[in-house]
């Protein structure tokens, strides 16, 4: 029992922090909310509503990341500069105003394409300014020696809530409709504002805001490009982000139209790769040795993954097989995450983590629409191939590279144990 005590108390140790422990439990209401929106959203656009195609479903997501990819630095600057938590706290709000627009805008049914479009945009405006804000608030909360527990644990937590938020979610589309999901969103925000309201701000480990000054954003491109152990995993990031990390896209059309089935095969395969990607989310946790060179290393398996799912001939191998995607799915996410955090220094960290958004979700735009185009001109499998190849294109040149695990500003990540 000690042994197992040990252990867990070694897993889930940045929960011992009181302002992560409000910011987690806040995270996995107001994220399970998000993950019932995106199923419902994408489903919605296929649905006969809307009439959409496997484009339109790309162009939706493609919107939702079209503002990071063109002034993504901007929000990484504003959360260098500002507070980061009032920062949270506005963007959360803007975020629950959107889903609830959509959500009214639904259930009286009037909403149409064009309007999607736009509340996807102006989605993406917030995401632009809170992802860089919510990634580098994680340090001030648990401090870097914590980070490494506390990016996993929030792997952890997001694929929770995307095994939790379909699960929901298609329970709620065939018994109530769509309109219930983004309803529910909108509410669920009010879980990590109030734990953001919660927070004791003495705790926080707040980084020197960065002064306003000319150059800035020239700075931290700078910065970054003359630094090969953040320059090199974020042009890997670039490409599998734009090829492989398009499963809001490739997904539903899998379940469509590869399976001919609807919101339940849908979420069946959400859930499936999130439960994964929770077994994976906890084993990055437990022992945490953040590099370059592992994260080339996972990103190989993790290819491999993909192309098992393009090729698995039935439902069932499909979904098996991308439960083993989300364990290395999450495993390459978290180590490049907290690698780049660590590696960076702290009153550049909102800037490389926008940089990091920017490579990883600002990409979406480009791939998003280009992998629709893919699957409709070919089928989902193809599209899932594609990223597959791609993705082991980029991570095999990194793992040469990076043979051994490069020290200079990781010694922080350090297997505690």
């Amino acid at each position: 029992m000690k042994r197992l005590s040990g252990a867990a108390g070694r897993t889930f140790k940045a929960l011992s922090v009181r302002n992560y422990r409000l910011y987690f439990v806040g995270q996995v209401v107001s994220v399970s909310g998000t993950w019932m929106q995106t199923v419902a959203l994408a489903l919605l656009v296929l649905s006969s509503k809307l009439h959409g195609t496997g484009v339109d479903v790309g162009i939706v997501t493609a919107l939702q990341f079209l503002p990071m990819l063109l002034f993504g630095t901007w929000g990484g600057l504003a959360a260098d500069r500002l507070d980061k938590r009032r920062l949270l706290l506005a963007t959360q709000s803007s975020a629950a105003v959107l889903a609830l627009i959509l959500g009214l805008l639904t259930l009286v049914g009037t909403i149409r394409l064009s309007e999607v479009y736009v509340l996807a945009t102006l989605l993406g405006f917030v995401n632009m300014f809170d992802n860089p804000a919510r990634q580098s608030f994680v340090s001030e909360m648990v401090g870097n020696e914590l980070l490494p527990n506390a990016v996993s644990l929030n792997s952890v937590l997001m694929n929770s809530a995307r095994v939790i938020g379909p699960a929901i979610g298609g329970v709620l589309i065939y018994t109530v409709g769509f309109a219930s999901c983004f309803l529910a969103n909108a509410g669920s925000y009010v879980a990590v504002i109030v734990a953001l309201a919660m927070m004791r701000t003495s705790d926080l480990k707040k980084a020197r805001p960065a002064p306003k000054a000319k150059g800035q954003l020239r700075e931290g491109f700078r910065y970054v490009w003359s630094t090969p152990e953040l320059r090199d995993p974020l042009l890997t990031m670039a490409i599998v982000g734009i090829f492989a990390f398009n499963f809001t896209v490739t997904l539903p059309l899998l379940a469509k139209f590869s399976f001919h089935g609807g919101a339940g095969t849908y979420s069946m395969f959400v859930a499936a790769m999130g439960s994964g990607a929770i077994i994976g989310g906890l084993a990055v946790a437990h022992r945490s040795r953040p590099s370059v060179a592992l994260m080339a290393r996972i990103g190989i398996l993790f290819s491999v993954t993909v192309l098992a799912v393009s090729i698995a001939p039935s439902q069932i191998l499909v979904t098996i097989a991308l439960v083993v995607m989300g364990i290395f799915s999450i495993s390459f996410i978290a180590t490049a995450n907290a690698t780049l955090q660590l590696q960076a220094e702290p009153n550049m960290r909102g800037r490389v983590m926008a940089l990091y958004a920017i490579a990883f979700l600002g990409s979406t735009p480009i791939g998003a629409p280009l992998v629709g185009l893919i699957s409709d001109a070919s089928n989902p499998r193809v599209a899932l191939a594609v990223g597959g190849v791609a993705a082991l294109a980029a991570s095999i040149p990194l793992a040469t590279r990076y043979r051994r695990p490069h020290r200079k500003g990781l010694t922080l990540a350090l297997d505690q144990g």
